[in-house]
């Protein structure tokens, strides 16, 4: 079965191997069948899982994504003149989250619904609001998302 995921590693392994063009008609698809733009250069980690296939998000190519995030429908993870988010291990981003900029998300944090995200996150941090600021410290990721 097609899913965002293996559209894009599919897509990534083949733009890591120089192979022209291919990469771009994956990266396409997964547009198309999903509403997901999520280019080939983009640097995800093991077991990230798109909420509903991802639906209306918008990933920078130049961003990374760290392991096991679960990423909700229409997140913006996108960069600015300062540079692009550089997403840290175990990071819940909830439903229309932004998360914007040369900024740093520490590992396990949580990113509430709708919140704009312009400044670091410190780990281990829940964080909501516009601009985002921190809500909660020394949370437990375990009671958020299922950490593999």
């Amino acid at each position: 079965m097609l899913s965002p995921i293996g559209i894009y590693r599919l897509s990534h392994f083949l733009w890591e191997k120089r192979i022209p063009f291919l990469p771009r008609i994956l990266s396409y698809l997964n547009f198309v069948l999903f509403k997901l733009h999520l280019p080939a250069q983009t640097r995800l980690g093991k077991h990230v899982i798109f909420s509903h296939g991802g639906m209306a998000s918008v990933i920078n190519g130049r961003c990374v994504v760290g392991d096991n995030c679960v990423i909700g429908t229409c997140v913006t993870i996108g960069g600015s003149k300062n540079g692009v988010p550089k997403i840290g291990n175990n990071v819940y981003i909830a439903t229309g989250a932004k998360v914007i900029g040369g900024i740093v998300v520490g590992d396990n944090v949580v990113i509430g619904a709708n919140a704009v995200v312009v400044n670091d996150v410190a780990p281990n941090t829940c964080v909501a609001g516009v601009p985002a600021k921190v809500i909660k410290e020394n949370i437990e990721i375990n009671d958020y998302i299922q950490v593999r």
